[in-house]
């Protein structure tokens, strides 16, 4: 991956944003208005599917490893890496899929992101744990995941048709 400087400097921004709502994610957990394990709204997602989109699959992925590593380092949670890379790249790895597919929209990638990830991060559980007696919850998060896949879609599409607009009026 041949990355110019400016995109370069682009996704040093993007990963430090995407970290940066990660870490505020987490100073507002979900859990206080919805009382489920695990739940979050993924604002982080927003980033990482934006540059999907933006500047492709690649640096995409690379920005969502790096938020990983970062998030866990800064965050001294060597365990939750685990989670986060595997969810995360498994989400990654499924958008990636679903935007070759045209006739889905940004909300569909996201919906289908967000039930990857839940899926790595019941994997990581069951490696973690190694018990298989977690895959009970997967059918609640795969419901959440509907509700926060189109909320981060949503978020997605305005900032992915904002910057259409914006690459039009410099044409």
């Amino acid at each position: 991956m041949q990355l110019k400087t400016r995109q370069l400097a682009l996704c040093a921004i993007l990963t430090a944003l995407a970290l940066g709502l990660s870490v505020m994610e987490n100073l507002f957990p979900v859990t206080a208005a919805i009382p489920l394990p695990g739940v979050k709204l993924g604002l982080a997602n927003i980033v990482t599917l934006f540059a999907l989109y933006e500047l492709g699959a690649a640096p995409a992925l690379t920005i969502l490893v790096a938020r990983c590593l970062l998030g866990s380092l800064f965050a001294g949670n060597a365990s939750a890496l685990l989670f986060s890379l595997m969810g995360g790249v498994l989400a990654m790895l499924v958008m990636i899929a679903l935007k070759r597919w045209q006739k889905l929209s940004v909300f569909g990638v996201s919906i289908g992101g967000a039930a990857a990830h839940n899926i790595g991060q019941i994997g990581a559980a069951v490696i973690t744990l190694g018990d298989t007696a977690v895959l009970g919850y997967l059918p609640i998060l795969l419901g959440v995941s509907l509700i926060t896949g189109t909320l981060t879609g949503f978020i997605t599409a305005l900032l992915v048709r904002a910057m259409q607009n914006l690459h039009l009026s410099h044409s």
